[in-house]
């Protein structure tokens, strides 16, 4: 047990603060809730501070700044200079619109320590298409350069998926050449507004039994140079990942507003009860809140989970997924074999990935980007 949060409780190790909502991209697989928070209810500058300090306390260790859009935040570097006070390792979750190569110095000097951009293909016209933002890739590319000449480490996200992961070597050598310590490949998560774009989105088997061999020797390539970080995506796997390490065992997610959740799409689960920073501790909510309760530990598993002996390794998987292909998110993550529900994914994912994939449903809003074609 540590900083309070109940006996044989893990500390958490990180903290994701969602700063706000707002995003000037319209990618069509945002995590981001289906109901985005609005701008009035966001916490203020004193009140992540508080959170940050208290998360110190609690063990947390690493600090994610995101969004929507950090940058959307005027007294971004003050939340930054907050978390470099309580002692947090402070990374940077940005689609860089918004960050002047000034703006980003004035962080690095408030404490900012990591920088992780998402680039949406290798291909600056699909890049934009994807994101839904004339130049938007031009802008990632440069500000990627801009950090690492400022001494700030850089992680590269590519969220790959059927337009861009025949690309997955072209993506991984963008990453190296821009200086990236790490890059993190990560396929398209298929809830919430990635749910709605699935047949837009989901690569068929080939194109991952390509890209996955593809890894190994990218990996192989860059052996010492840049860390790649990768898994099976989802709907093709055999095993299901530990979603965020499992529920309520590494992580906390704080929205916009102050309500604290195990996971960033834990809001899709009806009936769970998320408390807030603004009437609650950190480490209250962390040892306390039903909503992390819900499903931490095993004892809430059904079978096959409860019998199984990668009950512990992967804790049943992803509830969110579980809910949104079983409707029960205490149900076997149907990522999993041995769950009922197994033949029903991939059926999913092949009918999906049939034929000519829709155009993209942008979130609620026109993009800013000409009409055109999308890459396949």
């Amino acid at each position: 047990m540590s900083g309070g949060a109940g006996a044989g409780l893990p500390a958490p190790l990180g903290l994701l603060a969602e700063l706000t909502h707002r995003c000037p991209l319209a990618c069509p697989y945002c995590s981001n809730p289906l109901a985005l928070e609005g701008r009035a209810g966001e916490l203020d500058t004193a009140e992540w501070a508080r959170v940050f300090a208290e998360a110190a306390a609690l063990g947390v260790l690493q600090l994610h700044l995101s969004g929507g859009e950090p940058a959307s935040r005027r007294d971004l570097a003050d939340i930054t200079a907050a978390a470099h006070a309580a002692g947090l390792y402070t990374n940077l979750i940005t689609s860089t619109i918004g960050v002047t190569p000034a703006r980003l110095e004035a962080l690095r000097d408030a404490g900012l320590d990591h920088v992780q951009i998402s680039i949406q293909d290798s291909l600056p016209e699909s890049a934009d298409h994807i994101a839904g933002y004339d130049g938007a890739h031009a802008h990632k590319l440069a500000t990627a350069r801009t950090a690492t000449r400022l001494g700030l480490a850089l992680t590269i996200n590519a969220v790959v998926h059927r337009a861009n992961i025949a690309r997955l070597p072209e993506l991984v050598a963008l990453a190296a050449g821009l200086g990236a310590g790490r890059v993190e490949v990560a396929h398209a998560q298929y809830y919430g507004w990635a749910l709605r774009n699935r047949a837009a989105l989901m690569p068929t088997r080939a194109q991952v039994t390509t890209a996955t061999a593809a890894l190994a020797d990218l990996r192989a390539r860059y052996e010492g140079r840049l860390v790649i970080d990768a898994v099976v995506p989802d709907y093709y796997a055999r095993r299901p990942k530990p979603c965020m390490g499992g529920w309520g065992r590494r992580s906390l997610n704080v929205t916009p507003s102050g309500r604290v959740l195990p996971c960033h799409a834990a809001e899709t689960i009806p009936g769970l009860t998320f408390w807030s920073v603004r009437e609650h501790s950190l480490a209250e909510i962390w040892a306390r809140s039903p909503a992390f309760a819900a499903f931490r530990g095993t004892d809430w598993m059904q079978e096959p989970c409860r019998s199984c002996d990668r009950r512990e390794i992967d804790f049943g998987g992803c509830r969110c997924q579980a809910l949104a292909i079983a409707g029960d998110a205490a149900a076997t993550d149907p990522a999993c074999a041995l769950s009922p529900l197994h033949a029903t994914m991939l059926d999913l994912a092949a009918a999906a990935a049939a034929g000519e994939p829709p155009p993209y449903a942008y979130r609620g809003r026109q993009p800013k980007i000409l009409e055109r074609s999308q890459q396949t």
